[in-house]
This record gives C-alpha cells, sequence and structure tokens, in this order.
C-alpha cells in the first residue's frame, strides 16, 4: 500500500501524521522535495520518532535551501524541479509519501504537488482547525477527486471540534482515520500510542 500525505495548508502537522502512520504499518517513508532545514529535514524527524526496526527513510529527489515554496527555492538554488526527475523508490513493503505544503504548491511553472499523486496511492488528507479551515479541507477534498482520485481518509490535528469535524466528515463521506491531540510533545512513546490507535483503520484502506 503506497499513502500519498498532505495537507490543507502548510504547518497543519503532515509530518507528525506521516510518522505515526509510518510506525504504524513499519512502512517505509519518501518526501520527494524537501524545501529548507536540510540539517533537520522532515526525513529526520519521521526517523527520530519511529521506533520500528524495519523502517527504511527514502533520500529525497530534490533537497532545497530556503524554506520557501518549491519552485520558489528551486529557482534561488538555479534548479528547475522535473516531475520525470521525481522517481519513486522501489520497496516491498508499505510506503508513505509526505508531499509539501497543500495540493496546490507550485513545484514550476506548470506543475502542483498534486501532481505527483498517481492513480495507486492512497491519498490521507491533514486537516487542523483554524479560521477558514472548512473551507481549505473541503476544496482541498474536492480538488483530489476531481483529479480522479480517492481521498482514503482524513485526520483531524490539534484541539478538537466536533462540530466542525463532524460537518466535514457528514459533507464528504471520507474515512476518519483520527485526531492527533495538542500534544505537548512528539516523542517515540506518543508516536508509538498514536499509531496503536489509527493501526486498524490505516489498515482497512487497503480494502
Amino acid at each position: 500500500m503506497k499513502i500519498f500525505v498532505t495537507g490543507i495548508s502548510t504547518d497543519v502537522g503532515k509530518t507528525i501524521a506521516s510518522s505515526i502512520i509510518v510506525e504504524a504499518l513499519e512502512a517505509d517513508y519518501w518526501k520527494p522535495i524537501q524545501a529548507g532545514d536540510l540539517d533537520n529535514s522532515d526525513s529526520h524527524k519521521v526517523q527520530i520518532r519511529i521506533s520500528n526496526q524495519k523502517t527504511q527513510i527514502f533520500e529525497n529527489s530534490y533537497q532545497l535551501h530556503t524554506p520557501a515554496s518549491p519552485h520558489f527555492a528551486a529557482e534561488i538554488d538555479r534548479i528547475k524541479i522535473e516531475l520525470n526527475q521525481i522517481k519513486e523508490p522501489q520497496t516491498k513493503n508499505h510506503l508513505v509519501i509526505e508531499g509539501a505544503g497543500g495540493i496546490f504548491v507550485p513545484l514550476n511553472e506548470n506543475e502542483t504537488i498534486i501532481d505527483l499523486i498517481k492513480p495507486d496511492y492512497k491519498v490521507v488528507v491533514v486537516s487542523r482547525h483554524y479560521l477558514g479551515s472548512i473551507n481549505h479541507t473541503l476544496l482541498t477534498i474536492e480538488a483530489i477527486q476531481n483529479r480522479g482520485f480517492e481521498v482514503a481518509g482524513i485526520i483531524f490535528s490539534g484541539s478538537e471540534n466536533k462540530s466542525t469535524e463532524e460537518l466535514i466528515l457528514n459533507k464528504t463521506k471520507v474515512k476518519n482515520i483520527g485526531r492527533i491531540d495538542e500534544e505537548p510533545y512528539f516523542d517515540q512513546n506518543v508516536i508509538k500510542e498514536y499509531a496503536d490507535l489509527f493501526r486498524n483503520t490505516l489498515l482497512s484502506l487497503e480494502n
């Protein structure tokens, strides 16, 4: 199973969610494009948060030096992101693929994050509550579906808002994988606790 993790915006908790999914499935992890924080990248963050011995962390296809939209970070590095240079790693294990920002974050003049999604990917959307987040969540899910892809599940991140969560779930009919609370920290123990909570629902996405 290949799970593509995307968010309704930046800083909504994609990497925490990815860490939990990786731990739950003992999956491999790949972030195609890393922009900025190369010494403390999302790949590093996932690696230190998981405790299983099976996961393999694959190299980014692009490592950009500026924490900015990939197209702009690439421009600063005087390169251009080419989709044909982003090659999915080969593995017989489950694979978690983490996007960058939201689905319409530009990679170059013509393509955005959504163009990284392939038909065999199970798309998981991470939503976080803030003013405007209902709109952003519904737009994200609809845009993915309009491309012909199925949104396999949604993870809510941060403080609970039952009304918002129920509205989104009722309107989209997307499977609720779970909610990640506003924890004081996320170490291996906390990630493992969530992994245990989410595992059965994640495994059900294969069906």
